[in-house]
C-alpha cells in the first residue's frame, strides 16, 4: 500500500472546491495510507489562530481532517522550512505527497518524488508515479 503525506494547502481543498481528497487520491492510485507530518500540524494551528474568520475557520476544518491520518513526527534542522521537511521525509519514507503548492511540487518533481495535486479546480491528477 503507498503512502501519500498531505500538505497543508491540500488539506484545505475539501472545504474550498468541494472535493472528497480520500476518495479521489484511491480512485487514482488504488489503497493508501494517508500521512501528515507534525510540522504540518504546527502549520496548520499557526492558521487556525490568524485574525481571518475565514482562514481560521479553514484551518480548523483541515485539523479535523488531518486526524483521518497517521501522524509521523517530524522536526525541522537547523535552516529547514516546512516544505523541506516534508521533501527530506518523503524521500526517506518512499511517500507520494499530494499538494498544490507550485514551488514545492517543483523541488519535489526535482528530486523524483511523485506528487498529487489539484487540477482545473476540479480534479486530482499524478505526476511521476509509476
Amino acid at each position: 500500500m503507498r503512502k501519500v503525506i498531505l500538505d497543508a494547502n491540500f488539506l484545505l481543498l475539501p472545504f474550498q472546491f468541494k472535493i472528497d481528497i480520500f476518495g479521489e487520491i484511491e480512485a487514482l492510485i488504488g489503497r493508501f495510507e494517508p500521512i501528515v507530518l507534525s510540522t504540518t500540524i504546527e502549520e496548520l494551528k499557526k492558521l487556525s489562530a490568524k485574525k481571518s474568520s475565514k482562514i481560521s475557520r479553514l484551518a480548523l476544518s483541515a485539523l479535523k481532517v488531518a486526524e483521518k491520518c497517521r501522524l509521523i513526527e517530524a522536526r525541522a534542522k537547523p535552516g529547514e522550512n516546512y516544505d523541506d521537511v516534508l521533501l527530506r521525509v518523503a524521500r526517506e519514507e518512499s511517500c507520494l505527497v499530494a499538494t498544490n503548492d507550485r514551488k514545492l511540487r517543483n523541488k519535489l518533481r526535482e528530486t523524483g518524488v511523485p506528487t498529487i495535486f489539484l487540477r482545473q479546480r476540479s480534479y486530482l491528477q499524478v505526476e511521476g508515479y509509476i
